[in-house]
């Protein structure tokens, strides 16, 4: 990650938020005219004509195109790994849905979450993945896939279930120490990880009850309609595929491998192909419908394999419950997630290197004139640049270095910045439509950021959270008590 920053004294602050404002502007417009389609394209070239008036302001502030260009490439190339993991987690979802993997964690998921523990239980169990694999893409890839898919055979609002996946996601990702962004924060700020996880703990254990607390009611008060109609789910289900536990070797297998600092793409690739040969072991039948042959033979087991990973596969089924759990995109559904990233990248690029982002963070610094100042500073500049810069690093980077010395100079140990960059800049950035992270959560759960926008509490409740300790001055470390320590 190229954590350089672009300052410009040509440009001042008004100038820096126009291209902002045009932004936010342009995609409230877009949404109102396509509503939950925004996401299909238009979103996109709005994200492009954002980054067109912030080049307009480079123009008139003596940055060279040249300068934008190499930037937006820059960009582009830190978002290589990402493109490359959702591809492989739409092939990895083809393959573990022909293979019979997903489905049966649903028909198993079925007979033990009951509707008034589900959310709860999804939160806890993405919480606990999250924590062993460092990973709120990877959980939410695996185990996050088949609760939406258990959630929706509920009759839970598929929101629901994506805002508990997330939220547990997140905390996992935030205090494992296999984290990038666990081990990132520190760094800019200046602190060590384990110092920096044991602070941590001291806002985010709250923030997690309080969302705990919120799932275990909206568990209770929500009205379900899939209790009647789960033993025919189940029927339908086992007239589908063949069912079976030793379908389970495979995401045990991958989540090991992960647990094991096994690289994602690698773990998330060994995933894909183990489901292929699965498939072609339990599930040949499917496997010989989507290759449109007669007989199941190695080029037309081939041919079936290879539609699951790259374009869209249904598998039939008389149920409309599970119509849609039985439809799979492969790498071919990411596309419109991967175009989404680029234009982001495209944007945020131009916004770097005009020096906007530079100087979006310095106002907010500079109205910092008390503690609670400049948490709140720190918590809107990350918040400004998951929205400007469309990357959650890029949220970490920028005020990480920008705020270091103000909380060295305000008498504030490290740990505090560190923690108040993972409480706001790591979480947040999965709400934001455009940035890497809630594309990329979107896309892999079938469900749209507004959707589940209002139920992913512990990503709200964490940068609160934070402002209501600095607000009552609660387990502020001080530099100087560190040092008499």
């Amino acid at each position: 990650m190229d954590t350089k920053i672009n300052k410009n004294k040509e440009l001042n602050i008004w100038e820096a938020l126009i291209p902002v404002f045009a932004l936010i502007g342009m995609l409230a417009f877009n949404v109102y005219v396509f509503g939950d389609s925004a996401l299909g394209g238009s979103n996109q070239f709005v994200l492009l004509l954002g980054g067109a008036v912030a080049a307009l302001m480079g123009f008139l502030n003596k940055v060279s195109y040249k300068k934008m260009i190499d930037e937006v490439a820059e960009n582009i190339k830190s978002t290589a790994g990402a493109i490359l993991i959702l591809l492989m987690v739409g092939a990895l979802a083809g393959t573990w849905l022909v293979s019979g993997i997903i489905p049966s964690m649903i028909y198993y998921g079925l007979q033990i979450l009951s509707p008034a523990i589900f959310l709860p239980a999804t939160l806890i169990i993405c919480s606990v993945i999250s924590i062993a694999t460092g990973s709120s893409w990877t959980t939410s890839a695996t185990v996050g896939i088949a609760l939406i898919g258990i959630g929706g055979a509920l009759g839970f609002e598929l929101g629901m279930v994506a805002g508990a996946v997330i939220s547990g996601a997140y905390f996992g990702d935030k205090l494992s120490p296999m984290s990038d962004t666990t081990n990132l924060a520190p760094a800019m700020a200046g602190t060590d990880l384990f110092t920096h996880i044991r602070y941590m703990t001291i806002t985010t254990i709250p923030s997690y009850l309080l969302t705990l607390v919120l799932f275990i009611i909206l568990g209770l008060s929500v009205e379900t309609n899939g209790v009647a109609n789960t033993g025919q789910l189940l029927t339908d289900i086992k007239l589908a595929f063949n069912v079976s536990g030793w379908l389970f070797l495979v995401p045990v297998i991958v989540i090991f491998l992960i647990v094991k600092k096994t690289e994602p793409l690698i773990a998330l690739l060994a995933g894909t192909i183990l489901g292929a040969i699965f498939a072609l072991i339990f599930q040949p039948n499917i496997i010989l419908m989507l290759s449109g042959a007669q007989e199941l033979n190695f080029i037309s087991g081939y041919k079936g394999i290879m539609n699951a990973i790259t374009t869209k596969s249904i598998i039939p089924t008389q149920n409309p419950t599970l119509v849609d759990l039985f439809t799979s995109g492969g790498m071919e559904k990411m596309l419109g997630t991967i175009w989404l990233i680029l234009c982001a990248m495209v944007f945020g690029g131009i916004m770097d290197a005009i020096g906007a982002l530079s100087r979006i963070s310095q106002a907010l610094l500079s109205i910092a004139k008390s503690t609670l100042g400049l948490f709140a500073s720190t918590v809107g500049s990350c918040l400004a640049l998951n929205i400007t810069a469309s990357d959650q690093y890029l949220a970490i980077v920028v005020p990480g270095k920008m705020f270091a010395k103000a909380y060295k100079d305000r008498g504030l140990a490290p740990e505090n910045l560190s923690r108040t960059l993972e409480d706001s800049g790591t979480v947040t950035s999965v709400l934001i439509p455009w940035n890497t992270c809630g594309a990329y959560q979107a896309g892999t759960l079938g469900v749209s950021t507004f959707d589940y926008l209002p139920y992913a509490f512990f990503n709200i409740i964490s940068p609160l959270m934070t402002l209501v300790f600095a607000a009552f001055n609660i387990k502020i470390r001080q530099l100087v008590s560190d040092i008499k320590e």
